[in-house]
This record gives structure tokens, sequence and C-alpha cells, in this order.
């Protein structure tokens, strides 16, 4: 299966862990376009100075394990599609060119499901698409989720509840499937 991954999910950090986490498991082909990296690494900018450096060397990492999940847009492509958000139809153009099963948003008003499953495309929320990857191999998403706590856990000097983590991240129905399985 292939998933387009929009930039509202890469960043923040932990959500693009587990999801890639979990890509790395075989579960699913990651894909992105260029433009979708470049937003990823703007939005850093919010955490400050070096927030858009940082993210831009993960972008660099990213773009080495994964270097076909890189997407080119087609101007045809983005040319004859219509959004309710235009800023957003290179993100449905990238999910179209790149062959993509699954378009994942936290942008969900933004991508009608009408206009991208006229695409032969399902636009879902991170939540969704890893529940639904938990239910087919519940080790796999929470061995990705149990590393990313464990790596926030040891920046953080203190215990980080893998529940609260996932709440966070809006990852609240996997946050208690982990905890409860």
């Amino acid at each position: 299966m292939k998933v387009l991954l929009d930039a509202c999910v890469l960043y923040p950090t932990v959500l693009r862990e587990i999801l890639l986490g979990v890509a790395a498991t075989g579960a699913f082909r990651p894909l992105w376009s260029e433009r979708i990296l470049e937003e990823w690494a703007r939005a850093a900018r919010k955490i400050g100075p070096t927030g858009e450096a940082q993210a831009r060397a993960e972008v660099a990492l990213a773009r080495a394990a994964w270097p076909e999940a890189e997407v080119r847009v087609g101007a045809g492509t983005q040319a004859r599609l219509w959004l309710p958000d235009p800023d957003d139809v290179h993100v449905l153009a990238a999910a179209i060119d790149g062959g993509a099963d699954r378009l994942v948003t936290l942008n969900m008003r933004d991508f009608p499901k009408g206009e991208v499953r006229a695409e032969g495309i399902e636009v879902e929320p991170p939540d969704a698409l890893l529940m639904e990857l938990w239910l087919r191999d519940g080790a796999a998403v929470e061995g990705a989720v149990e590393a990313v706590r464990a790596r926030a856990e040891a920046m953080a000097g203190e215990p980080v509840a893998a529940r609260a983590l996932l709440k966070r991240v809006r990852l609240p129905r996997l946050g208690k499937a982990v905890v409860s399985a």
C-alpha cells in the first residue's frame, strides 16, 4: 500500500517517527513531494531559529532512508484538480502522480472525501491508518510506538506514558488500543 503523507503529519516529530517507524516494517510505502518536505521544514521555524535547520537535516535523512518516496508532481495533474484550499491541490496531485492508495492528513476538511475518492484514493487521519495497521499487525505498530516513546523518555529525562504521548500527537484511538493491549 502506498501512502502519501501530508506535511502536517511529517511535522510534529513524534507523529512522523511513528508513521515512518511503522512504514519501516513494510506495512506501507510512504510518499511525499518536494513541496511537502519544504512545508515540513518551514513549519519547524515555529520552534525557534534552529528548528528549520534541524528539520532540513531530518528531511535529508528521510530522503536517504526512503529514496523512492519523493513524487514528481505534474503541472497537468494540478491544473485539473479542485480543493477548498488551493494550497492543498499539490498534495492531492502528489498522491495521484505517486499512485497512492491513501492520503494521510490531519486537515480532513481541506480534502473532501468525494473529490479524493474520485481519484481512486482514500483520505484519512493518521489515527485511522495506524489503527487499521495495528489491527493487522499489532506488534509492528506497538514496536514503532515504543521506540518513539523510549526516545522521548530519554530526551525528557523522566517517564513518558505512551497513551499521553499518542494523545498529544492526535492519535487517541491508537493510544487506547496500545495501552489496553
